[in-house]
């Protein structure tokens, strides 16, 4: 039986919400996904914390927010994406002992992106998303000496629009 919403994409064809070396004018942005999306929109992950890395982030549930950037795959090349990102993030697959990453599905909120009739008090419109949370060892150390990212925004130091240096 099928827990989707009417008119939403099967579970594995969902957009991607990245928030971190992905992020657009970050290093895996162009080698990953350049020309593999058809769109790309700011968005939140609720109910999560950032913390640092060794040169990339990880998001966990948590009491926060991560701020990131919804991908949609370009037309016929969901698979290649998929398997891109998977790799990239060390996901072996669901539970295994060996991941550096969890492959799960979150709803994130897309603000600036009024529903029509939004009253007050309702949040931004959402969507479902595939998100790699860190996996559960790497859970447990982040929460025991992990570095949280403060407001959920993972920068380099880059500036915005700047030449990147590598």
């Amino acid at each position: 039986m099928s827990t989707q919403a009417p008119g939403s994409p099967p579970t594995d064809e969902l957009p991607f919400f990245v928030y971190g070396t992905l992020l657009p004018g970050e290093p895996n942005h162009d080698l990953f996904l350049r020309g593999r999306t058809s769109g790309e929109r700011p968005a939140v992950l609720p109910r999560a914390l950032l913390y640092d890395g060794p040169g990339y982030p990880y998001a966990i549930d948590g009491h926060g927010r991560v701020h990131g950037t919804l991908l949609t795959a370009a037309p016929g090349v969901y698979g290649e994406l998929l398997g891109l990102l998977d790799h990239l993030e060390e996901y072996l697959g669901p539970g295994h002992p060996r991941n550096l990453y969890e492959r799960v599905v979150r709803e994130v909120e897309l603000p600036g992106e009024g529903a029509p009739g939004t009253g007050e008090g309702q949040g931004p419109p959402g969507a479902r998303a595939w998100v790699y949370l860190a996996a559960a060892a790497v859970t447990r150390s982040l929460r025991t000496s992990g570095s949280v990212i403060a407001e959920g925004r993972w920068v380099t130091g880059r500036p915005p629009g700047g030449p990147r240096t590598l």
